[in-house]
């Protein structure tokens, strides 16, 4: 029994030892090293899986030759060394291919709508569209179409930022509350939703063919629905009392104050073209990446014109 007692003693002492050991060389230098050996190794196991390549068709066009026409240019790229989007493939052309390709990037994540472009026939974002894995199919690539292209994939938005102008996309009233913010109920907050989230990419106005025809006097899709974001607001409407108005005398100026305001907004448009151009065709609602229904708020504006609502 002692010899027994002392093999165990003895085997759990090398055992200890051992480990005492094992965390001393993981600290050493030979060990950090032998690490990094064997990431390499990984790393250059997983180089060599196989090679997926891929073409994309890119639209070219630049200024400073302007006698020269635009061009679909390729590009074969190794999906295995690149991220999964479309935003990534451009990255990683511009990066290694071709310096030259010029494109609009900000956000990668649906947020700014810089990346706005035409992707195999469908207006959508580069950093949201997934690259069609097919080795036999090319992507093609174009700027928003049927606009002005400054360079490459970059669209003139000049135009578009100036009607997003002309319907004045802020808050209007004279009448501020005294204290605090402005009071809102869940329900007229809940009336924005679907509106507010719009990135003003344009890729539902430029799928619009009456957009495609008559930009220069039809708002198209996206203003159309930022134009009745505001209309739609409730924190100038005060049809009913609130906090904010201390009787009812100032809360009929205040009313009247919106009714005038709404008005205006609506005067604006009333025109053959500013939003009766609209034909419901519902390209924009198909194509919004945001999953948006600019027909619908479209649709409102005519119904409230139509009624005087």
């Amino acid at each position: 029994m002692f010899g027994t007692s002392a093999r165990n003693i003895l085997s759990r002492s090398t055992a200890a030892s051992t480990l005492r050991s094992t965390r001393a060389f993981s600290s050493t230098p030979v060990a950090r090293f032998a690490s990094v050996v064997e990431e390499s190794q990984a790393d250059a196991e997983g180089s060599e899986k196989k090679k997926l390549m891929k073409e994309f068709k890119i639209y070219r066009w630049n200024p400073d030759l302007p006698n020269e026409k635009p061009t679909l240019q390729s590009y074969k790229l190794d999906l295995s060394q690149c991220g999964p989007m479309v935003l990534d493939a451009l990255i990683k052309i511009k990066n290694d291919l071709d310096p030259t390709l010029t494109f609009r990037r900000s956000c990668r994540e649906g947020i700014c709508g810089s990346c706005a472009m035409n992707i195999d026939g469908v207006n959508t974002l580069a950093c949201l569209s997934r690259i069609d894995r097919s080795e036999t199919k090319a992507s093609k690539l174009y700027p928003l179409p049927h606009m002005y292209v400054v360079k490459d994939l970059i669209p003139d938005m000049t135009q578009f930022y100036k009607q997003y102008k002309s319907i004045e996309p802020f808050l209007k009233n004279d009448n501020p509350p005294e204290k605090g913010e402005y009071y809102q109920s869940v329900e007229d907050r809940q009336k924005l939703d679907g509106m507010y989230e719009c990135i003003l990419c344009a890729c539902c106005s430029t799928s619009c063919p009456s957009y495609w025809w008559n930009q220069d006097e039809y708002l198209g899709p996206a203003v159309l629905m930022q134009a009745y974001r505001w209309m739609a607001d409730s924190r100038v409407s005060l049809d009913r009392p609130s906090r904010q108005s201390r009787d009812r005398s100032s809360c009929s100026i205040r009313s009247f104050l919106q009714d005038a305001y709404g008005a205006e907004r609506k005067a604006k448009m009333e025109n053959s073209l500013s939003v009766y151009r609209c034909h419901s065709i519902f390209n924009c609602s198909r194509t919004c990446p945001k999953g948006l229904n600019p027909a619908r708020a479209i649709a409102a504006i005519k119904l409230e014109m139509a009624t005087g609502a």
